[in-house]
């Protein structure tokens, strides 16, 4: 019937055997575990499309394994089972990363319904994976890191309309990778083999930046002593990007408005008319519809640059690709110095991960660079990462105390994280021993770790 293959962890055998023989009859094929021990060693052994687990394995807590699956074997759909439900439970489990949560006693048709929407959604990840490995490998997508789903959203986007003629919006923060976007569907489209010119429109005043747009003739201007090419004219055949579009002047939002529209111009001071066959990129860090109603955006110009938007989600919005992002630069900046850093310890990683990164990707490629040059051992220790990271208040140049601005909430949250952290490691890291020894139930504790950046410590057993 079906060919998928499943793990079900229950430390009740009489429950384990009996789901395990019905699963069977259904055809599916399936290997059994009774704690959290057996299941890692069973997921080491072999690749699972989805497992079942029971929130109480003894003295085990699911919740252990769905955390390693997590980290470990991300392909594999947890479903989280209980005979002890509650909706605070349920919510805690699809937060941290479950695919469902069915209570006991279990519905035949309710679990298979669960296991198939499982299915279809690791489908889903697996075809959006095999296509990011596509892009990687024949269209340059390699530099651009992340599995977010937000990410992945970004991924299937370029490939759909890479290849049209479309003008490109491309929005999001500072330091999130948009020139890296436009490069991206400029690699995926036909264009590939025409040139691909980028223009930052705010680095440049007015005046220069239509002379470097459209070029000019010599006498146009004082100091134009010869003819100039423009960037539109240079990116004929191909695509130009234009970063900032939303710090043009009205004047210069007038004359994009016609290239866009029309694909022809003249260069400053000249009377022959070029047309081009450009592909326009354009993205910004500010809000045009708010430039729109405040006047400072032409409302006609916002429709014709906003055809396709590609919103670039912040780090913060991502942290799970935080990781992975920092080995990426890692391994570029030990390369640059050649100094053997074999990469992070758990505690950088989590300090890291608990940083807000107002300067997104570029922030934290910084940080790493900085942390490969100045740090002493072979692993970037908390130690060796800048103080605001330290502190945890996620801004630049303020100091750990309530003087500086923060609410006695972010002044105790430091202290805080160090006990719960202290708990948690002395009793490794099981998660009702800590929570019994700090006197609170589970699902506090799993909230606090979650707030602190410590849902991702827990190490592999």
């Amino acid at each position: 019937m079906s060919n998928a293959r499943l793990l079900l962890v229950d430390d009740d055998l009489h429950v384990l055997e009996s789901m395990a023989d019905w699963l069977r009859e259904q055809g599916y094929e399936l290997d059994t575990a009774r704690s959290c021990a057996e299941a890692f060693a069973a997921c080491e052994a072999a690749a699972y499309d989805v497992a079942m687990v029971d929130v109480r394995l003894g003295d085990e807590d699911g919740f252990d394994f769905l955390e390693q699956s997590l980290r470990r074997w991300p392909a594999t759909q947890v479903l989280m089972m209980t005979g002890y439900g509650t909706p605070d439970m349920a919510i805690d489990a699809v937060r941290a990363g479950a695919f469902d949560f069915l209570t006991k006693p279990l519905i035949d048709e309710e679990l298979l319904m669960a296991i198939e929407r499982a299915l279809s959604n690791r489908k889903v990840l697996t075809e959006n994976s095999q296509l990011k490995a596509e892009l990687d490998r024949h269209y340059g997508m390699g530099n651009i890191i992340g599995q977010d789903p937000r990410m992945l959203r970004v991924y299937e986007m370029i490939e759909s309309i890479a290849d049209t003629r479309a003008t490109v919006l491309v929005t999001g923060e500072s330091g999130t990778g948009k020139s890296m976007i436009a490069r991206a569907i400029h690699r995926r489209s036909g264009r590939a083999k025409g040139p691909f010119v980028e223009v930052a429109c705010g680095a440049l005043p007015e005046n220069l930046l239509e002379s470097e747009l459209f070029g000019h003739v010599a006498g146009a201007f004082t100091g134009a002593t010869s003819d100039k090419t423009g960037k539109f004219l240079q990116a004929d055949g191909g695509t130009i990007f234009l970063d900032e579009i939303g710090t043009a002047s009205p004047a210069m939002q007038v004359k994009l408005l016609r290239v866009l529209q029309e694909l022809a111009f003249e260069a400053v001071g000249g009377t022959k008319t070029y047309n081009v066959d450009v592909r326009v990129i354009l993205a910004t860090n500010e809000d045009l519809a708010k430039n729109v109603a405040d006047g400072t955006f032409r409302q006609d110009l916002y429709y014709r640059v906003n055809v396709i938007n590609v919103e670039l989600p912040s780090l913060r919005q991502r942290s799970s690709d935080i990781p992975m992002l920092a080995e990426k630069f890692l391994t570029e900046a030990r390369d640059e110095v050649s100094r053997e850093v074999t990469g992070f310890s758990d505690n950088a990683i989590a300090c890291m991960r608990n940083h807000t990164w107002p300067g997104n990707v570029r922030e934290l490629q910084n940080v790493v660079e900085r942390a490969v040059l100045l740090g002493k051992g072979a692993l970037i220790e908390v130690s060796d990462l800048p103080m605001d990271l330290r502190i945890g208040t996620g801004n630049r140049g303020q100091e750990a105390s309530l003087t500086s601005g923060q609410t006695l909430k972010e002044a105790l949250e430091g202290p805080e994280r160090q006990i719960i952290l202290e708990v948690l490691e002395s009793n490794g890291w099981n998660r009702n021993a800590t929570a019994d020894t700090l006197g609170i139930n589970r699902t506090t504790l799993y909230k606090k770790m979650k707030r602190l950046g410590l849902e991702d410590r827990v190490e592999a057993r």
